[in-house]
């Protein structure tokens, strides 16, 4: 009863105090803090405090925001108003304690505006008083509990008004900062440093509640933040960063150590949703969190911890742990022991009168100290660690943030000498991840690593090159730090490859190290540094893992490791290296020795590992690839393996996966160790018989001139195993491999296709079918009759009869290569069934079956075109239906996707190369229009080969070559698909349009200047060569024009031809570069377009055109000086090799003399003598 009666006249008391405060603030008040003061704080705090949780807490959250609307609003009397406002913030911090206030947007408007008034007069007066800080810091605490409270009721423009306090607290503070850490040149004594720490750590304090409140509203809403808040976040961050290092205020303390946690976790939380471009932060931002790396690791007080020894590498394998006898609680355990003691002090009004330091850990997590609940030794090294990882993670994040900006700080974060050596200065990334104690901060340095070296890295680092240390001088280039970096980086990780023990921890090394290999460009390092990444690895592959539970997945991720070292391009010393580990003994005994080869052997053989089998074939088939010269000597042991898997795979399937079968006593071999071995066989095969990719049947004389031979590249097919440049030793013993190969695809197509062409798995089947796109001519037609038959049989019932997409799309490829082999398009009977197989599969629904079968359709007939001269073995009714349905086959997919439009575009070219007219009334006069045929120009055939081209008159055809075609408007047709294909496809397809109307423009029969669409084919051509960003269609485009050998075979259009070749000769030095990639191609259009121009100019004087000789008269000066210039560089090649003075130096003047003679004709007919004579001169000259 008495506290029933208590309890109703302390809500009496509260309520009488706010009543009366309101009505004597609408009369006319007295001094608002001395009304304030007499009515509120005038009684007892506890007695008045206690009256809150019995009212209801509408009229509370009323009664506080009144009460600090008018005391924010106070500061226009001039009184003392620390007391008032003091008594404010602590009502208000303890009464949300027991009472859930209402809040809603108006609410936190208002409150965070009255709250923001406050704390600026407190921080404003708190650089000469200290204790003015823990006011402002107990209104953080109450707008932290606030907003924890009511975390799912705030608004994001709640949060906005929120995070707009918090800046303009922290930007207040940071004067006072700089105000009390002046400038000046005496550095102060770490005692002098250690008091004012002490005197001012509510100011830090302030700071800390503040970050931490700041991050945890990031992490909460920080997505939806605008951009411009974003970076005012941001530019708070960079200046407290600045302060710390400018001020060197990285101190191993408590309070500091709080500090620093809560600011970098703030930046963290910031930097994980980037909002703009960080590049004019990151560099200060590095050099602050630099600071952070040894935080706490080499200091001589507070957060003092083990420092490594210079002389020795200790690597951690584990945290500290606790050096005291207290029982181990667990962080669930601790918080429930703690969570009473916290509601006590909350209950009892006393001990919240005074400041609660324990409020001010806000950044510790329970768990940070799960591993050192003993000693302060331990606690303090812990929180200093967790500065240390806080930082690295902020590092990461900058690098994820803006990776392009970041390559710019690898000088700074990276060593480039003495890696392997502690530095208590300047520490970098790799002497956290070697000598720091706590493995939490060595693998967030690992992390850190990895993230750096993934992304715009591997294209920078393409420029590294390493130079010795005492050649770079005293500036080092940036090509030169980072081949020092890289060398250091490489030191660094394959020494804890071979001396890290924690399985966690070498999982992130061995990922830095895949990452690092595909980064380094080895070529320009030194040459002995991929054979000991590869022997390395090799060595801690053979030493094994000493914890069983993690054996598997460490062999297999520095499996993976030695595969990416060995996928490398190939290097002489590694090549050295394994031949002579395989000519040693043969491998004869191969389980019994040690080396790479013989390591990977033995691992790929383990049927009871399937991860680390399937890495291990990965590994095998890289060195076949890269080192095919090897592969004879490993051929033995590969089939035997090949030979292994597939009888263990006859075995009963299990109903668990191969990745379950790791460890397992059964014996079971997964389809996809099955593929993996297959892929394996089809490396080695392609190594041993020389295989180079499809075999080239292109005959571009058109691309082949005196200007434009030296320009021709060498294609790399990506399949063809890499046997680099091919010298006089390795031809002489190419058919010493071609008859090795044949040795071992015999034995292949005897022993295991078989059994792998028919496999019940598709994925099998794919591959096994896929071997034979490798298979080369010589090696196809020195085996048996029968061995051809099985290999062509497999592929016409692989394509035709497999319900498997990936199987029918391999199959098309293998068709591709295969129809390739000249002695394949000789045999009428294999043809047909190519044809009609791939014509099949280009109606396919599936997409990726049409590209192979586009392109092994192009392939035929480019195969048809080099080799119908030979093609005698098949009657001419049956040719012109196959020529019939390749041509209409073709014409079909030109409407396809781009992919398979440009090989049906040019399966189109080839055709039109050798089909011609048959009538000579066809081929020398204008055809008739395309529905009033004449009987005469009823059909067409093939034409000759080139080789006899010179024999044919247009006249009866000979009895050996193929019959006629029946479609009346097939030239027609293919020009109109070429124009449609040339506005519609992409550069590829536009690139095979050009080359597709040289191999048009080629056929002999067919009068260019009496065709109606001549122009307009004419006019792209000159409109892709003007116009196109692609340099190689414009190279294209340009060999195509000059392809017709008169100017009759021009037409009307050789005015405009012409006169366009010169404006685009004159105009190529301004015209952009748009593409980087088309930079290489710029001398080869330069030169095409040089030899193009001069061909059309020797023909210049056959014509009549008089506005054309005109133009030439007006470009005299232009023409001059450019056969001045051309001349010059011919003379000067000339001068450089006897090879070029002797043959393609006398090729080139004889084009260029040709030219010449043309226009000084021209120039004579218009009676422009001086010209005339200049001209004659310049070909004196040349001659």
């Amino acid at each position: 009863m008495a506290s029933s009666s208590s309890s109703v006249a302390v809500v009496r008391l509260w309520r009488t105090a706010f009543l009366t405060l309101r009505d004597e603030t609408l009369t006319s008040p007295p001094s608002i803090p001395q009304l304030v003061q007499s009515l509120i704080f005038s009684h007892s705090n506890s007695s008045f405090i206690s009256a809150a949780p019995d009212l209801p807490a509408h009229e509370v959250t009323s009664d506080l925001l009144f009460l600090i609307q008018l005391v924010a609003n106070a500061s226009q009397f001039r009184q003392d108003l620390v007391p008032i406002f003091s008594n404010t913030f602590h009502l208000i911090h303890d009464v949300s304690r027991r009472v859930s206030l209402h809040m809603n947007s108006s609410s936190w408007t208002l409150l965070l505006n009255s709250y923001s008034k406050i704390t600026d007069f407190f921080l404003a007066e708190a650089t000469s008083n200290a204790a003015l800080y823990k006011p402002v810091l107990e209104c953080l605490e109450t707008l932290r509990y606030l907003f924890g409270e009511n975390q799912g009721k705030c608004s994001l423009p709640d949060d906005i008004q929120l995070v707009n306090f918090l800046i303009q607290v922290i930007a207040r503070s940071q004067a006072g900062l700089i105000s009390l850490y002046h400038p000046g040149g005496n550095q102060k004594s770490s005692i002098e440093m250690g008091k004012k720490l002490l005197r001012y750590g509510s100011l830090w304090e302030v700071q800390t509640v503040a970050f931490t409140m700041l991050g945890e509203v990031y992490s909460r809403t920080g997505s939806s933040f605008p951009v411009d808040l974003w970076q005012s976040t941001i530019k708070v961050l960079r200046k407290m960063m600045d302060l710390l290092a400018s001020k060197n205020l990285i101190v191993d303390d408590i309070v500091m150590s709080r500090f620093y946690a809560s600011l970098l976790h703030c930046l963290h939380s910031v930097l994980m949703d980037p909002k703009g471009s960080l590049s004019e932060h990151v560099s200060s931002f590095v050099a602050s969190l630099r600071m952070f790396f040894i935080y706490g690791v080499t200091s001589g007080s507070g957060c003092k911890e083990k420092e490594p020894s210079s002389l020795s590498l200790k690597l951690s394998t584990e945290e500290p742990k606790r050096t005291n006898n207290t029982p181990y609680r667990p962080p669930h355990l601790r918080k429930k022991d703690s969570l009473p003691m916290r509601q006590a002090k909350a209950q009892d009004p006393q001990s919240s009168s005074g400041y609660d330091s324990s409020m001010v850990d806000v950044t510790s997590s329970d768990s940070d100290y799960s591993d050192n609940d003993g000693s302060l030794k331990d606690i303090s090294g812990s929180r200093c660690s967790k500065v240390r990882v806080s930082a690295i993670v902020c590092v990461q994040d900058l690098c994820q943030a803006d990776p392009k900006s970041f390559t710019s700080q690898w000088t700074m974060l990276l060593p480039t000498n003495d890696v392997l050596k502690p530095r208590k200065f300047e520490a970098t990334l790799m002497t956290s991840l070697l000598f720091d104690p706590y493995l939490k901060a060595r693998m967030a340095s690992a992390s850190a690593l990895a993230v750096m070296m993934e992304g715009p890295a591997t294209v920078f680092l393409q420029v590294a090159e390493y130079k010795e240390s005492t050649k770079c001088g005293s500036f080092m280039a940036l090509c030169s730090s980072l081949g020092q970096i890289l060398m250091q980086l490489h030191t660094g990780i394959l020494y804890l490859v071979q001396h890290e023990n924690n399985s966690r921890m070498l999982v992130l090394v061995f990922k830095i190290l895949v990452l690092l290999i595909s980064c380094t460009p080895y070529s320009r390092m030194p040459e002995e540094l991929l054979p000991k990444v590869i022997l390395s690895l090799q060595a801690r592959i053979e030493a094994g893992f000493p914890f069983k539970s993690d054996q598997t997945g460490l062999q297999v991720a520095a499996i993976s490791c030695l595969t990416a070292a060995l996928s490398v391009s190939p290097s002489t010393q590694v090549k050295k290296i394994i031949l002579e580990e395989a000519s040693s003994t043969g491998l004869v005994e191969a389980e019994k020795k040690s080396g790479v080869l013989y390591t990977l052997l033995q691992h790929s053989s383990r049927l009871s590992n399937p991860t680390v089998c399937f890495e291990a074939l990965q590994a095998l088939r890289a060195v076949s690839h890269n080192y095919p010269d090897l592969m004879l000597a490993c051929w033995g042991h590969i089939s035997v393996i090949v030979h292994k898997f597939l009888r263990e795979d006859n075995a009963e399937i299990p109903t668990k996966t191969w990745k379950e079968q790791a460890g397992s006593s059964v014996v079971f071999v997964g389809e996809k160790i099955v593929t993996a071995v297959i892929k394996v066989l089809d490396e080695c095969l392609r190594a041993i018989s020389g295989f180079r990719g499809t075999e080239d049947l292109s005959d571009e004389n058109f691309l082949d001139t005196p200007f434009t031979s030296d320009c021709i590249r060498t294609k790399k097919v990506s399949s063809a195993p890499s046997y680099g440049p091919q010298s006089l030793e390795d031809t002489k013993e190419e058919r010493n491999t071609c008859t090795s190969g044949i040795e071992q695809w015999a034995e292949t197509i005897e022993k295991h296709m078989p059994i792998i062409i028919r496999h019940t798995s598709a994925m099998v089947r794919t591959a096994s079918v896929t071997c034979f796109a490798g298979i080369t001519s010589s090696v196809f037609f020195t085996l048996t009759k029968e061995k051809q038959d099985f290999v062509v049989s497999s592929l016409i019932s692989a394509a035709k009869n497999d319900k498997v997409p990936s199987v029918r799309s391999a199959a098309c490829r293998a068709i591709g290569v295969v129809s390739c082999f000249q002695k394949t398009s000789e045999s009428a009977e294999i043809l047909g069934k190519f044809i009609h197989a791939i014509e099949v599969n280009t109606r396919d629904p599936v997409v990726s079956v049409r590209i192979p079968a586009s392109w092994a359709l192009a392939n035929i007939c480019d195969s048809l075109r080099r080799f119908i001269d030979d093609f005698t073995s098949i009657d001419s009714v049956t040719s012109s239906q196959l020529v019939e349905l390749l041509t209409e086959c073709a014409l079909r997919l030109t409407k396809d996707g781009d992919k398979i439009k440009s090989n049906a575009v040019r399966a189109l070219g080839n055709l039109a190369r050798f089909v011609r007219y048959t009538s000579s009334s066809c081929v020398h006069n204008k055809p008739v229009a395309n529905t009033e045929f004449s009987s005469a120009c009823n059909s067409a055939t093939m034409l000759p080969a080139r080789s006899d081209l010179h024999t044919f008159d247009g006249g009866a055809i000979n009895s050996s070559y193929p019959a006629s075609l029946k479609d009346l408007n097939w030239l027609e047709r293919m020009v109109q698909a070429f124009i449609s294909c040339v506005t519609t496809g992409n550069v590829k397809v536009q690139w095979n349009v050009c080359h597709a109307l040289s191999n048009l423009f080629l056929n002999n029969t067919i009068q260019l200047q009496d065709m109606d669409w001549a122009p307009s084919v004419f006019g792209i051509l000159l409109l892709l060569l003007r116009d196109s960003s692609n340099f190689k269609i414009r190279i294209q485009a340009a060999a195509a024009l000059a392809v017709p050998a008169s100017a009759l075979d021009y037409g009307k259009s050789f005015p405009d031809i012409v006169q366009g070749l010169e404006l685009v000769v004159e105009n190529l030095g301004s015209d952009p570069v748009l593409v980087p990639s088309s930079f290489k191609y710029r001398i080869a259009l330069e030169k095409q377009l040089t030899s193009t121009l001069l061909h059309v100019l020797s023909l210049a004087s056959a014509t009549d055109h008089q506005p054309l000789k005109d133009f030439l008269v007006k470009k005299a000066t232009f023409l001059e000086d450019w056969f001045k210039m051309l001349h010059s560089s011919v003379w000067e090649a000339s001068a450089q090799t006897e090879i070029e003075s002797d043959s393609v130096g006398n090729q080139k003047k004889e084009m260029i003399s040709k030219a010449l003679q043309s226009l000084i004709e021209v120039y004579e007919g218009k009676n422009q003598h001086t010209i005339s004579q200049k001209f004659k001169m310049l070909k004196s000259s040349i001659s």
